[in-house]
C-alpha cells in the first residue's frame, strides 16, 4: 500500500543538515592536481588558472560546491580579468583600483559554486592531456584552506543550500575570493538570478567596523541582450499580520500572504528578515514547511543590509501561476526603551518577512498592552480593549510595499484639509538622551551684616549644589506641527494626486532622522521641541531649519515619492529621495520665500565642495546612481550628501529648465503614471524630457543626466561679454568658460541679459572644453549681464 501525502522532501537530507554539511564538508586531498591553462569563464567575468594546483571540496549531497587553487609556487601564475561595459562602472573601478578594467595577477583563489564549475573543471584537466594528480600536495592545501573554506561557506551557505535543494530549477551561482598581488583580498560574483549578475568588490575595515566596497556591479552579457530583469521567483500578495506586543514588548507575529510563483518546480524560497527577529514554524497551504535561519556575515556585507537571508523550503515543488498560501512564524525584540517610557521600533521595515518590496494589500492585527498606545496604518476594521490588553486590526484600502508601526504614551492633535486627516502623536516625556544635564549652582555663605566689616580669619567656603532645570516640552510644537503638516499634505495632494491614505499618522522616535513609510510618519524628537529647548548641537542656523521645516515636509512628500511611487533598483532610490527633499524645498519656499529656500541649496552647494580625509571632493565620490554603493570605506558620509542634497540640486535644474508650471505638470503626471509602480532612472528621464519646452536644447535630457546622474563634478564659470557694432545694430558677444571638470563635461548654463526700458533675455550656452562663445544680435548696450540667474546650475562658489 503507497503512503500518501509523503512531502518531496521526506527521505533526503534537510537544509539544516546540508548547512552543516556544507560547513564540515572541507577539502578532499585525493582530488588535489597539477593545472595548467585552465580556465573560469563566467561570461563578462574571466579567471585564468595558468599554473598551480587545484584541489576540489568533498561532495555534498553528491555535488562538489567548493575548490581552491593557488599559484603561489615555482611558476605559479593566474589572473582575473574583468571589463565593465559601460562608462559609470569604468569609473567606480577606477575610483578605488586606480584602474577602468580589472586585470590582476592572483596567488590564490577560494571558489564556491552550484553552477557546474566542478565539472567543467574536471572536464579541462581531463582534456589536456595526462592527469597530474598530487594528493601529497592536497594533504598540505586541505590543512592550509580548510578554515577559509569553512568560514566563507557558512558566510554563504544559505544561497549554497538554496542551489542544492533547487535541482534544475536553479540556474546556480559562483563566488570566488582571490588574493590578488597588487590589490590584495578581492570577492568577485556571478550569480545568473540577481538583478545585475556581475559583482567586484572588497571587504574593508574603518572606524571599528566592517564595510563591503563594491567596485563594480553590472548586468551580464546575456542580460545585455536580454534587454528586460528577469522577475523575482515569486511574488507576494495580501498580507495578513496578526502580532502580540507582550508585557516586555517582544514582539510574536504570525504572517500570512499568497504566494505565486514565477517558474515551475520552485521549492527553495528566499525571504528577508531583521536580524533581531527568529523564524519558526512555516506552512505552506497548510502543509509543514522547513525553514532554514543563518547568519551570514560575508553576505550580508555584499548585500548591503543588517537584514537577514532564511530559506523555506516547501513540502514540494511549486507549479508557476498557482496561489499558495504561506504562513511564517517569527518573534524577536524589536523594540528597545529610550527612558522615561519613550520607545525605539528597530527594524521598522522588516519586522516581518518580506521578498523584493511588492505593492500588496494588508490585513494587519495587534494585540498589546492597554497601558499603551499602538499607531500603524489602515482604517480601523477593529478595536477592543479588555485590560490589560488592547486589541487593534487594520485593513489597508490602497497597496503599500511596507507596514510599520510605532509604540507610546501619546499626547495627540489632529488637523483635517480638504478630506485629508493629519494626526500628530507627542511622547508625554523626553527620552533620556535629551533630559537636561544637572547644572552647578554656587552658594555662598552667609555673613553678618554690621560695619565696620570684620576680617575674615579663614577663606570663605563656597559650595556648589547640583539643580537639574525643568526638562524641555516633548509637545511643544504638537498643535503646530499639525496645522504644518496638513497644510504640506493638502498641497502636495493638489499637485500629485491622492496620497496612499486619507489619514496620515505622524509619530515621534528618537534620534536626529525621519522615515517617511506609507500613512505614517517618524519624526525625530528634536522637530517637537522648540528650538530653544534643542540641544546646543544642533542650534546652528541651518540645522534648526532642518528640524522645524524640513524634516516633516521632506517624510510627509514620502508618502508620494517612495509609497505612490517606488524606485525599481538601488540605482534609482536616488530619485525618491531626491524627489522627497526636494519637495520639502518647494514647500519652504512656499512659506518662508526664496531667501531661505535658497541658503539652503547654497548650504547643499558647500557640502558637496567639502573634502574628506584624503582631500577628495564629497561630491567626488561617485555618481548619483551608484545608490547605496556611495556607502564605502572611502568616504562614508558621502551617500547621504549627495543622495539629498546632489539630489536636491538635480531636480532644482530640471526645474529651471522645464520652467515653474511644466515641472510641476511633470510630478504630477508621473504619480499618475506610475501610481503604485515602480520606476527607473531611464524612465524618469524621458517623462521629464516629454515635459519640455518645444525645441529645447538637448530635448532628451541625454547630455544632463550623463553629466549630472551618471557623472561626478562640479564645474566653475567664467562668463565674459563684449558689445560692436553702431546704432541699433548691434552685436553682443558673450564668452563662457568652464574648468574643475573633466574634458567630457559639457551643460548648458543660462545668461540673462538686461537692458534699460526692453525685456531682458536669457540664453542657455552649451559649455565644453573649449570657450564656449555666442552671438546675440541687440538693438541697445545691455545694462547687465547676469551669468546663472536664479542658480539655475549647480556651479562651484564664486
Amino acid at each position: 500500500m503507497p503512503v500518501l501525502g509523503v512531502c518531496a522532501w521526506a527521505f533526503e537530507p534537510s537544509a539544516a543538515d546540508l548547512a552543516v554539511a556544507i560547513r564540515n564538508a572541507g577539502l578532499e586531498s585525493s582530488e588535489c592536481y597539477r593545472v595548467r591553462e585552465l580556465s573560469v569563464i563566467k561570461e563578462d567575468l574571466r579567471l585564468f588558472l595558468t599554473d598551480g594546483y587545484l584541489i576540489f571540496g568533498k561532495p555534498v549531497n553528491g555535488r562538489r560546491v567548493a575548490a581552491v587553487f593557488t599559484a603561489d609556487v615555482q611558476g605559479g601564475a593566474a589572473e582575473v580579468l574583468l571589463l565593465p561595459p559601460h562608462r559609470s562602472e569604468r569609473l567606480s573601478l577606477a575610483t578605488f583600483t586606480e584602474s577602468p578594467n580589472l586585470n590582476e595577477h592572483f596567488r590564490n583563489a577560494v571558489m564556491l559554486f552550484t553552477d557546474g564549475t566542478a565539472e567543467e573543471l574536471l572536464q579541462q584537466i581531463r582534456s589536456r592531456g595526462p592527469v597530474r594528480e598530487a594528493p601529497e600536495m592536497g594533504a598540505l592545501l586541505s590543512d592550509r584552506w580548510a578554515e577559509t573554506v569553512r568560514n566563507l561557506s557558512a558566510s554563504l551557505d544559505i544561497r549554497l543550500v538554496r542551489d542544492l535543494l533547487s535541482g534544475p530549477s536553479s540556474q546556480g551561482m559562483f563566488y570566488a575570493a582571490i588574493d590578488g598581488r597588487k590589490l590584495g583580498n578581492i570577492d568577485l560574483v556571478y550569480d545568473p538570478e540577481a538583478r545585475e549578475q556581475i559583482l567586484a568588490g572588497q571587504v574593508r575595515y574603518r572606524d571599528d567596523r566592517s564595510w563591503f566596497d563594491i567596485w563594480t556591479s553590472f548586468q551580464s552579457r546575456s542580460a545585455r541582450q536580454r534587454g528586460t530583469p528577469l522577475p523575482p521567483p515569486f511574488t507576494l500578495a495580501n498580507f495578513r499580520i496578526e502580532a502580540t506586543l507582550d508585557s516586555d514588548l517582544k514582539l510574536q507575529a504570525t504572517t500570512a500572504a499568497t504566494l505565486t510563483p514565477a517558474r515551475n518546480g520552485l521549492q527553495s524560497l528566499l525571504f528577508d528578515i531583521s536580524r533581531r527577529m527568529r523564524v519558526g514554524e512555516v506552512f505552506i497551504n497548510g502543509e509543514p514547511a522547513e525553514a532554514l535561519q543563518r547568519e551570514s556575515l560575508r553576505a550580508n556585507l555584499i548585500r548591503g543590509t543588517d537584514n537577514e537571508l532564511f530559506l523555506v523550503r516547501a513540502p514540494r515543488p511549486l507549479e508557476a501561476g498557482r496561489h499558495y498560501e504561506i504562513v511564517i512564524a517569527h518573534e524577536g525584540n524589536v523594540i528597545t526603551e529610550a527612558g522615561r517610557q519613550v520607545y525605539y521600533v528597530g527594524s521598522r521595515g522588516s519586522w516581518y518577512p518580506q521578498a523584493n518590496l511588492q505593492f500588496a494589500q494588508y490585513d494587519i492585527t495587534f494585540r498589546y498592552p492597554s497601558s499603551l498606545e499602538l499607531v500603524f496604518p489602515g482604517e480601523v476594521v477593529e478595536q477592543e480593549t479588555e485590560p490589560p490588553w488592547n486589541v487593534t486590526r487594520r485593513r489597508t484600502g490602497s497597496p503599500i510595499r511596507v507596514a510599520g508601526f510605532n509604540l507610546g504614551h501619546y499626547q495627540r492633535a489632529a488637523v483635517t484639509r480638504s478630506g485629508y486627516t493629519v494626526e500628530v502623536c507627542a511622547n508625554r516625556q523626553l527620552e533620556t538622551a535629551l533630559q537636561p544635564r544637572p547644572q552647578q549652582v554656587i552658594v555662598l555663605p552667609q555673613t553678618t551684616p554690621g560695619w565696620p566689616r570684620q576680617p575674615q580669619r579663614r577663606p570663605m567656603e563656597i559650595v556648589t549644589i547640583p539643580v537639574i532645570p525643568l526638562p524641555p516640552n516633548p509637545a511643544a510644537r504638537l498643535q503646530a506641527l499639525a496645522g504644518e503638516i496638513a497644510n504640506d499634505y493638502e498641497f502636495l495632494a493638489s499637485h500629485f494626486g491622492p496620497p496612499p491614505f486619507t489619514t496620515l499618522t505622524v509619530s515621534p522616535i528618537p534620534g536626529t532622522f525621519g522615515q517617511g513609510f506609507p500613512g505614517l510618519l517618524y519624526l525625530s524628537t528634536l522637530a517637537y521641541l522648540s528650538p530653544s529647548d534643542r540641544p546646543a548641537s544642533v542650534r546652528g542656523e541651518q540645522q534648526q531649519l532642518f528640524f522645524s521645516e524640513i524634516l516633516h515636509a521632506h517624510e510627509t512628500a514620502h508618502q508620494w515619492w517612495g509609497n505612490v511611487v517606488a524606485a525599481a533598483a538601488y540605482q534609482d532610490e536616488w530619485l525618491m529621495e531626491a524627489l522627497a527633499n526636494y519637495t520639502a524645498l518647494l514647500a519652504l519656499e512656499k512659506r518662508r520665500g526664496a531667501r531661505a529656500f535658497q541658503s539652503v541649496l547654497d548650504e547643499y552647494r558647500d557640502n558637496l565642495s567639502n573634502r574628506d580625509d584624503e582631500g577628495r571632493t564629497i561630491e567626488s565620490a561617485g555618481p548619483i546612481a551608484w545608490g547605496t554603493r556611495l556607502v564605502s570605506s572611502r568616504s562614508p558620509g558621502a551617500w547621504r550628501t549627495i543622495t539629498y542634497e546632489k539630489g536636491s540640486w538635480i531636480m532644482h535644474m530640471l526645474r529651471r529648465r522645464l520652467g515653474d508650471d511644466r515641472f510641476l505638470v511633470m510630478l504630477g503626471d508621473l504619480c499618475r503614471k506610475y501610481r503604485f509602480q515602480t520606476i527607473t532612472t531611464e524612465q524618469f528621464r524621458k517623462h521629464a524630457a516629454a515635459h519640455l519646452a518645444p525645441k529645447s536644447p538637448d530635448p532628451e535630457l541625454e547630455q544632463f543626466f550623463e553629466n549630472w546622474v551618471h557623472s561626478t563634478g562640479i564645474p566653475s564659470f567664467q562668463l565674459s561679454h563684449s558689445v560692436r557694432g553702431k546704432g541699433q545694430n548691434l552685436v553682443l558677444t558673450l564668452t563662457l568658460k568652464q574648468s574643475g571638470v573633466s574634458e567630457g563635461f559639457s551643460t548648458l548654463v543660462p545668461v540673462e541679459v538686461q537692458f534699460a526700458g526692453l525685456d531682458s533675455l536669457v540664453r542657455w550656452i552649451r559649455t565644453g572644453p573649449d570657450p564656449a562663445v555666442l552671438t546675440v544680435p541687440v538693438r541697445r548696450a545691455p545694462t547687465r549681464v547676469i551669468l546663472n540667474p536664479g542658480h539655475s546650475v549647480l556651479s562651484a562658489r564664486r
